[in-house]
């Protein structure tokens, strides 16, 4: 199975630990999407723009950790969208956004560059 990540779990990142056992499979851009910024870590919600990703190739027990890491409370919710390496699971923000930036670049990496809320 597969999984795209766009911020704390991409390589060099502060959660990238949880990646160790993933494939990098390659960098994609995902669109029709908006990413904000949380504070220590981003959130996803379907919008304008488009998303830098990377996305990676994980075995079940890495799908089971992330879970635990990214939907208790109802914080993500997993959605499967299609990617050039193949489907892959996608965890997008679930809480209202309102009052956060949106981080216009689109890449985590870059989010102290110009950005709206």
């Amino acid at each position: 199975m597969r999984i795209i990540v766009y911020g704390s779990l991409r390589r060099k990142q502060g959660n990238s630990h949880w990646m160790t056992n993933a494939q990098w499979l390659g960098d994609h851009q995902i669109e029709g999407f908006s990413l904000y910024n949380l504070g220590h870590y981003p959130g996803v919600i379907a919008g304008e723009g488009a998303v830098y990703c990377e996305v990676y190739r994980i075995d079940a027990s890495t799908l089971a950790e992330l879970d635990a890491l990214r939907t208790k409370g109802g914080e993500y919710k997993r959605q499967l969208i299609q990617t050039p390496y193949g489907s892959a699971w996608l965890y997008v923000y679930q809480r209202s956004v309102a009052g956060r930036q949106r981080i216009l670049s689109g890449d985590w990496l870059r989010r102290d560059e110009a950005s709206e809320v």
